[in-house]
């Protein structure tokens, strides 16, 4: 397909819906962004709402979700606050850390979230249109299922915003979690009549096996539904795609000899960081639940947490700070990375409520610092280098804890901010806030040496990126049809 016939007939604005979460939302827009950005095509991408606690920094210093940064990579574009202009980060069950358009709003619960929502989406149309105004056309990812019934009201971030904008959508189902064409139909039939003319098209993800056994279904569905299947995609078992929001596990093999161990907290953010050490050929990486499951680490990690003083309290409650003190007493090294570096010192401070309730919680006492909680949240990019050698690092920061204390004259990293983290004495201990610490092999080998691993080999992840990318193209270019997408385009654009 041409350049000029991919255009001729894509529409404008394309959204992604899921009849389920992880239904494969996220890899399907970032597929079809490199697809697009392959044939030529300006193309963005845009997530109107976003609920995660894994997150990026802004080419303009704002805080959006991991998935919309990862998207922008892939039309060879920064990251942009438009094209994430609402993100919600979790900080309990009931109340969430609000971004708006890249800047903090604040701590919302449930309830006033869903009165602030009018505003919201008057922030999200507004980026839409600067987003439009810019690129040929933008792939704009949903938020879990459009056919929850409690949370249709005011809706911003599946159809209320596409009929607010008039895109048309198409509905991912994931066959791997059995029942797909329930999936896709029930969720169909729990739209209204204008949102189901507004579906021109479904997506099923990650089949096994012999598509000719599918091939009834697939028939069935576009008989029942009047609407084609544009791709049944493929399970593909070693793409490396940064994660949205779970917590991935990836598989490893068992001999590697180098074991890195971090414990899962409540508030645990950012794991991205992990990715280099899971896809080290050289590294063992376990997510350890119980505190008995960090004995054997060569390297333990305390991970960036969303809120520190609650996970501060979950370390003791859990038995894992004796588990730490154990560990170092054999000899371990132990690294900490942004909250997980706070929580290495004697205390930490929250006389504003900025994300607890509790203005004291009493630090590990592992190095001489305490952090205070402020009301302003840096989010910057970062790069300098290793304060104890010519390693470089690079990448970003997102905290409103800022420390102090003797601790910080030994920092870890050089900055082009200024110096970041701190170093124990001894050189057992360390921490930054800098988030992305692992991603450059430069760092990642100098950060492994320090903890015991000599000579290694840290993976590229600009070129592990990549390569996900041009797998999940080539995937589009193997089973999508285009053709139909754009039949069905045309049909749609029609009857508006």
């Amino acid at each position: 397909m041409s350049t000029g016939e991919t255009m001729a007939a894509w529409p404008p604005a394309l959204m992604v819906q899921g009849t389920t979460s992880d239904a494969g939302k996220s890899a399907l827009v970032t597929a079809l962004c490199r697809y697009l950005q392959r044939q030529g095509v300006k193309v963005a991408p845009f997530k109107p709402q976003n609920m995660a606690l894994n997150s990026a920094v802004t080419a303009d210093g704002g805080e959006i979700g991991r998935a919309q940064a990862v998207q922008a990579a892939a039309c060879g574009l920064p990251p942009l606050n438009d094209m994430n202009p609402v993100l919600l980060k979790p900080h309990r069950d009931s109340d969430a850390q609000v971004i708006v358009q890249g800047k903090m709003l604040g701590r919302l619960s449930a309830q006033e979230f869903h009165a602030y929502k009018p505003q919201a989406m008057q922030a999200v149309l507004e980026s839409w249109r600067r987003l439009t105004a810019v690129y040929e056309t933008v792939i704009v990812e949903g938020a879990g299922s459009p056919a929850e019934i409690n949370l249709r009201e005011g809706d911003i971030a599946n159809m209320g915003f596409a009929e607010a904008v008039d895109c048309p959508v198409i509905l991912i189902a994931d066959i791997d979690r059995g029942g797909v064409f329930a999936h896709i139909v029930g969720t169909l039939e729990l739209l209204s009549a204008s949102e189901q003319r507004r579906v021109i098209g479904f997506v099923i993800n990650k089949f096994r096996g012999d598509i000719a056994l599918l091939q009834p279904g697939v028939d069935w569905l576009a008989r029942r539904t009047g609407k084609p299947v544009l791709a049944v995609l493929p399970f593909l078992p070693d793409l490396f795609l940064e994660a949205e929001d779970a917590l991935i596990q990836r598989p490893m093999a068992a001999d590697r000899p180098f074991r890195v161990v971090t414990p899962v907290l409540p508030g645990f953010s950012n794991h991205t960081d992990f990715d280099p050490l899971q896809l080290h050929p050289q590294v063992t990486v376990r997510f350890a639940r119980a505190a008995e499951e960090l004995r054997g680490a060569d390297l333990l990690v305390l991970p960036g947490s969303k809120t520190v003083a609650r996970d501060l309290a979950y370390l003791r409650e859990h038995g894992f700070e004796p588990e730490i003190v154990r560990h170092l007493r054999y000899g371990g090294k132990l690294l900490g990375v942004c909250g997980g570096f706070q929580m290495l010192g004697q205390a930490v401070l929250d006389p504003d409520g900025m994300e607890s309730e509790q203005v004291f919680s009493k630090g590990l006492g592992l190095l001489e610092m305490e952090t205070v909680m402020r009301r302003e949240k840096i989010t910057r990019q970062n790069a300098g280098k290793f304060n104890w050698g010519t390693a470089k690092v690079a990448g970003y920061e997102i905290h409103k804890g800022h420390s102090y204390g003797p601790a910080l004259r030994r920092p870890m990293f050089v900055l082009r901010q200024g110096p970041d983290g701190a170093m124990s004495a001894d050189g057992q201990i360390a921490g930054a806030y800098l988030h992305g610490m692992f991603d450059l092999p430069e760092a990642c080998d100098a950060i492994l040496d320090w903890a015991g691993l000599r000579d290694g080999a840290a993976v590229d992840m600009q070129a592990r990126r990549e390569a996900g990318f041009e797998v999940l193209a080539d995937a589009l270019e193997r089973h999508f049809d285009f053709a139909a997408l754009q039949r069905a385009w045309r049909e749609f654009a029609a009857g508006r």
